[in-house]
């Protein structure tokens, strides 16, 4: 193990085209209460401030988050076949107890949630497990997060995160919704919107981004995008209960964020 704590990677600053460099070592209160990234981008300071309890806030960085691994029940029971933790061993959760496991982007070989709540408003740096499920990040051998990088978008975007969960502290999310819309002259111009707790990877739900672009805001099209949400999705013994709630988490979202509720 290698100790980074003293390396200088503890600053939020600005780009040089309008967007914020957080460096991976600072603490996710510290990001979260941001003046700059709490009014340019809430959608992140929500995914933080929705994670973990605030003791792990005040502990936790950016790139722990991010990187950290799945919570699964049989990942984390050594006597149970996983094979995320031990490659060709099997995965106990497809014929166990998977109600908090994916819907999206499974394989026979895994079907473990992500569990960061900030990585589902980025995208491209978490791998879906395919027939390699021990290969989890982008990350190649001798390489070091330093900093996440929030680029400015070209058009202003309104975003907001919405996390459902069991209970209302310390747990991961059943299903979570990260939105970002960009409306002008009544009609939607840009639409930004991934989905946590569903899928093996932060899920991006491009066929409701679609369905949004070009048209006027109203509870008619939230609903028929959200119905989109889970398209493609296989949903195991348990966890069934997932396709709908994540159609209703992103349709309840897409309100707030589009300004009718």
């Amino acid at each position: 193990m290698v100790d980074i704590s003293a390396l200088p990677m503890r600053e939020i600053t600005a780009t040089p085209r309008g967007g914020v460099r957080i460096g991976a070592l600072v603490r996710m209160s510290e990001a979260a209460a941001d003046r700059r990234v709490r009014d340019a981008y809430p959608v992140v300071s929500e995914t933080l401030e929705l994670s973990a309890s605030a003791q792990l806030r005040n502990m936790a960085t950016i790139g722990g988050n991010i990187m950290q691994r799945t919570r699964c029940t049989y990942f984390r029971d050594v006597s149970a076949a996983c094979n995320k933790r031990q490659p060709g061993s099997g995965c106990a959760a497809r014929g166990g107890v998977n109600r908090t496991h994916s819907i999206l982007g499974g394989s026979e070989h895994c079907v473990a949630t992500h569990p960061s709540d900030v990585a589902v408003a980025f995208a491209d740096f978490l791998l879906q497990p395919g027939t390699t499920p021990e290969r989890e990040q982008a990350l190649r051998p001798g390489e070091l997060i330093t900093a996440v990088e929030i680029p400015a978008h070209p058009r202003p975007l309104k975003s907001g995160y919405l996390k459902v969960r069991d209970r209302q502290s310390y747990e991961f999310a059943l299903t979570s919704a990260a939105v970002a819309l960009h409306v002008q002259g009544g009609v939607i111009r840009a639409a930004k919107i991934a989905a946590g707790g569903v899928g093996t990877v932060p899920w991006k739900l491009s066929t409701v981004e679609q369905h949004l672009i070009g048209k006027r805001p109203s509870d008619r099209l939230w609903a028929e995008a959200a119905a989109r949400a889970a398209d493609g999705a296989q949903p195991l013994t348990h966890n069934e209960f997932k396709v709908e709630l994540l159609k209703r988490t992103v349709e309840r979202q897409l309100r707030v964020v589009g300004g009718i509720r």
